[in-house]
């Protein structure tokens, strides 16, 4: 497979406009042009082949982007560690109806005994404001103290409210009580290795990989300032619900796997029952309290559904498409209903009203690619 994760086509061959394509790149080379970000990597696939990626501008200041340079996924990391519970559960190692509390017994603490895996992945847990502190990254130890002792704030279940990185360091933290490892060496094992993504994927970074991740920053004074969050030890951490790093097209092959039933080319991630379980919109018309309206989320992404205003993933995705973004820099998604998978990411993180409007923009640009 040259070493690019999936058998390679053409545009032309995989049924994507190569004139569509030419806007996609020029609104990108836009952002880049005008300072908004200094480099970013964007890349589609279908019909099991990696049919187009482009990478644009300075990975870092002075180092241009390559493609294979892992960036920040921030939250597009959530899939990636929900993907490891799907495959634990097809293991028959839990059940996503299980109580947290029946792998981590302490985690009833506070009143939290009645929450659920399920709870976890679909943002219901009833704590999104718990913070892990920074020293669970290196003491697993103190991971589990730290996430059994999470206040509760309200009843689980009870409302759909995004948890930023509280349940996914839940999920991490009984990850490590199923399998016995790291919870980033067994995202590594369940998930990121048998879809051959080892080389661009990453939940903790290993040292050796380090120098070649991208940066990330932010608008300042004067234009773009490093981010706080751009630092070797939060890279090494793999922070499971915000801190993974990948390229653009790994993460396109990571969701054309998903888009084939679990898996590609001989490679496969779960069966197609556990992904269809996986996939499917939990949360229905339910609001998400911090938009206003539905996120139709799944166990790890959100899916398209039929809400208007739409989310990330564009107006024009069909209703099963699913995806994730990453906060105020990144997209990545699959659409059942023509078989692509798109990944985008950018190394500069912006706030709302541009970042909508640029992954509204950008995921109609690829819509319209699509014949």
């Amino acid at each position: 497979m040259d070493g690019i994760l999936l058998p390679v086509s053409t545009p032309e061959q995989s049924g994507l406009r190569p004139d569509a394509l030419a806007r996609l790149v020029a609104c990108i080379d836009g952002h880049v042009a005008s300072g908004r970000y200094l480099g970013a990597q964007v890349a589609i696939a279908r019909h099991g082949n990696l049919a187009f990626w482009h990478s644009f501008g300075e990975a870092d200041s002075g180092r241009a982007t390559a493609d294979d340079t892992p960036f920040l996924l921030y939250s597009n990391t959530k899939v990636v560690t929900a993907a490891a519970l799907w495959v634990l559960a097809e293991h028959g190692a839990l059940r996503f109806t299980d109580r947290v509390a029946d792998h981590l017994p302490e985690f009833a603490h506070h009143g939290k005994q009645d929450v659920t895996l399920l709870h976890l992945l679909t943002h219901q847990g009833g704590f999104p404001d718990a913070v892990a502190p920074p020293a669970v990254y290196t003491d697993h130890g103190l991971l589990r103290r730290a996430v059994c002792d999470f206040n509760l704030q309200w009843t689980p279940g009870s409302r759909v409210f995004y948890h930023p990185s509280s349940a996914h360091w839940a999920a991490a933290a009984v990850i490590e009580a199923i399998t016995g490892q790291d919870f980033r060496a067994a995202i590594r094992e369940l998930v990121i290795v048998p879809l051959g993504l080892d080389g661009e994927l990453f939940v903790g970074v290993p040292d050796a990989v380090l120098p070649r991740c991208a940066g990330m920053f932010e608008p300042g004074e004067g234009g773009l300032v490093r981010h706080a969050d751009d630092t070797d030890a939060r890279k090494r951490a793999g922070v499971p619900g915000g801190g993974g790093y990948g390229s653009a097209r790994a993460m396109a092959a990571f969701y054309q796997h998903l888009l084939h039933g679990g898996g590609l080319h001989g490679r496969r991630l779960v069966g197609p029952r556990t992904l269809v379980y996986a996939l499917r919109d939990i949360t229905g018309e339910r609001a998400a309290e911090q938009c206003g309206y539905p996120m139709h989320f799944a166990l790890g992404p959100y899916t398209r559904g039929n809400t208007i205003p739409a989310s990330d993933l564009g107006i024009a995705a069909g209703p099963r498409t699913f995806g994730h973004g990453g906060a105020g820099s990144s997209l990545c998604w699959g659409d059942p209903d023509t078989g692509v998978s798109f990944a985008y990411v950018s190394n500069a993180r912006h706030n709302d009203p541009w970042h909508s409007r640029r992954m509204d923009t950008l995921s109609h640009l690829i819509q319209g690619a699509i014949l």
